[in-house]
Order: structure tokens, then sequence, then C-alpha cells
């Protein structure tokens, strides 16, 4: 993880409280302002001891020195990794299909974690092993990695993200599918449509399409397990490939989708980053087969 965040103080911030500033300025939560309390040097102003009852001053730097922390091992196991995007808070992947995010039972060391993290040591740094999203194993594409709980944490709500899937059937016009979803009691994996389930909202839009298979944009309002594969399917356009929820694998053997935008401000420096990754070979070649 960084080791050092610095912000410098505008003339609007003069004065305020350093614990205000921190925490509405510039994002740092109660919990982590407590701790840096206890760490030595924690926060400085222009290189002093700085309290979080006192001022700030316009025009000073304060420097805040993140605490380290503790993670659960992940064998480092070297891999291929295709960065899209890095700098000191945040590493962006191209995630392969058939990969999965984190170790789980089943797989302990062909994770995307698992090369992230030798990566890393490889760099000489060290950070817990924090993907924002969650993609599925079979569902390639970006996998924004925060490399501390601050990024994290101003990540957490503020990331736009748009998917590409192809889908069985016609869709001519877009619109949102506001259905809530959640598993039936007898089942582990597939998610429904339920009235009491959780609520979840997915928007979409079509790219191309003929009567056979519709290329569409998707961006989530919500994150759900399975949301897009979920809904799609409810509305009678399963995704190609998708044979968990209703889909042919005639042209590709896994659920045609791909995480392939996303775009968020930066915690630390407020620009706009955009971070795109091309649709894999593999949905390529099942949209010309069903010539769209």
């Amino acid at each position: 993880m960084p080791e050092q965040l610095k912000f410098s103080v505008e003339e609007k911030h003069d004065n305020m409280q350093a614990k205000r500033y921190l925490k509405e300025v510039h994002g740092l939560s109660t919990r982590l302002i407590t701790r840096l309390k206890n760490t030595p040097e924690g926060i400085l102003m222009d290189g002093k001891l700085l309290r979080a009852v006192d001022f700030v001053k316009a025009g000073a730097v304060i420097t805040v020195n993140l605490p380290d922390e503790q993670s659960e091992y992940i064998e480092p196991i070297e891999g291929k990794l295709e960065i899209l995007y890095e700098d000191s808070f945040i590493l962006a992947v191209n995630k392969p299909p058939f990969m999965p995010v984190h170790p789980v039972k089943q797989h302990q060391t062909d994770t995307l974690a698992n090369i992230v993290v030798y990566y890393a040591h490889k760099r000489g740094e060290s950070y817990v092993f924090r993907a924002h999203n969650r993609l599925d194993r079979d569902t390639s594409g970006i996998v924004l990695i925060a490399k501390d709980k601050f990024t994290i944490n101003k990540l957490k709500n503020g990331v736009k993200k748009t998917y590409t899937a192809l889908v069985h059937g016609k869709i001519e016009h877009g619109g949102t599918i506001a259905k809530p979803i959640g598993l039936l009691d007898d089942s582990k994996m597939v998610r429904h449509v339920l009235s009491e389930g959780t609520p979840a909202i997915t928007h979409y839009a079509p790219i191309a399409f003929n009567e056979q298979a519709t290329l569409l944009k998707l961006q989530l309002e919500t994150g759900k397990t399975h949301q897009i594969r979920c809904h799609m399917s409810s509305m009678g356009h399963p995704l190609v490939g998708d044979d968990l929820y209703g889909g042919k694998r005639e042209f590709i053997n896994r659920q045609a989708l791909h995480c392939g935008t996303v775009e968020f401000t930066h915690p630390v420096t407020s620009e706009i980053i955009t971070v795109t990754a091309p649709l894999p070979n593999d949905i390529e070649n099942a949209v010309k087969q069903y010539n769209i």
C-alpha cells in the first residue's frame, strides 16, 4: 500500500478543524482517523505533528502516514497480468474469462489475486488485495483494485461500470429492468426474480441486433450476484453461452459478458479516470457468427 497521502489545503478550508477537514474534504473514515492518532507521525502539517483537534492552514501540506495493514495470506503466483491503469493507489487490470478473482476452496492458486500479489511483491509493494468489483469466474473485463483502505472506501459508490453482453433474441429499444432477485430455498447458485428478493436495477441499450441476437451495453445501479444474467433471462433474452440461465453454447463456451469501461473520480487527485478493455476474441467471434 502507499505509505503516504498528501493534501494541499485550499484557501476555502483555512482554519477548518483537522478531523473535519480529513473526513469531509478527503473522505477519511472516523475509524481511520482514530487509528492515525495512535500511529507515530500519523498526521503532519508542514512536517509537524497535527492533532485531530487542531486547525489546518491555507497553503499548508497535510501528510497522512497510513498505518500498516495485515491481510489473509494469498500465495504469490507468477502469471500474465494485463494492466490497463496503475498509480500509487489503484490498479486496473483486464481479467480473462475462466479466472476467479479471489481464492476459494476449489481455486487456491489460479486466481487474479494470486497474480496481483506476485506482481506487487516483484515491484517491492505490499498491499491488501481489495477488488472493488468482483466479476464472475467466466465474465471477462476490468477489475479495479484499491491499494489501501482509504481508496477502497472512496471508490465504494463512485465507480461507473459499463458492460457489453450478447443476448439471444431481438431487442430494438433500450430500457430498465427493476426486479428484485434472490435465491430460492433449494438453490445455492442460480438467482431468480423474487418479490421478496433484494432490489436490483439494470439499464440496457442495444448496439446492434437482428432476429437472432442483440449486442447490448448495460449499466447497473445495483451490483448483485448474477444480476445481468438473471435480469436478461427474466426478459426472455438470456446471454449467449449462459447455459445456467437458458443461453445456448453453440458459438461460445461461457456467458458472453464483458466489463468494458470503468469511470471514476480519482480519490486523491479528483481527476476523472476512464479505463477501457476491448471486447475479447470469443465474444467478437460469437457476434460474427450471428451476423450482427
